[in-house]
């Protein structure tokens, strides 16, 4: 009988140990896990950011636009109904009373001019409110192009 209580004792702590080495062995697979997730989601987070700051174009106010009151914030390149990138719109924020047609012109990575288009912004000190320029459609304003706004 002794030899018997003896395997069954071994057998009862092999299951045991199975049981507990399994679980261990999940606890790491999911801690393994989720420091993958986490380094993964790090990294897809600096790509994305290291890309939008390669897609951004650099926006330049006149000197005269600035002493008017004007300031300009967020901004995005789109398309209309082209498959171009020919359309800006641009946030505009009032320091003071204006009432102008404005002109923003697109220039290329070498800064030659691409395109022109013209919009009448309107608004009075202290608003706010965004406004469409829209090029040709033949225009294609790219990565890292200059737009001025006269």
């Amino acid at each position: 009988m002794k030899i018997h209580q003896l395997v069954t004792l071994i057998i009862i702590l092999s299951f045991l140990s199975c049981d507990r080495l399994a679980n261990k062995t999940k606890e790491g697979i999911n801690r393994g896990g989720e420091v993958v997730g986490e380094s993964a989601t790090e990294f897809f987070e600096g790509v994305s950011e290291g890309v939008d700051k390669t897609l951004e174009c650099k926006i330049i106010l006149s000197e005269d636009l600035q002493q008017n009151g004007l300031k300009t914030g967020v901004y995005d390149i789109g398309s209309s109904s082209s498959s171009n990138n020919n359309k800006l719109t641009l946030y505009v924020i009032f320091d003071a009373d204006f009432n102008r047609t404005v002109i923003a012109k697109a220039y290329n990575k070498a800064g030659l001019e691409i395109g022109r288009a013209k919009t009448t912004i309107s608004g009075k000190n202290g608003d706010a409110d965004y406004y469409d320029f829209l090029f040709d459609e033949r225009t294609d304003i790219g990565f890292r192009n200059k737009i001025t706004i006269e």
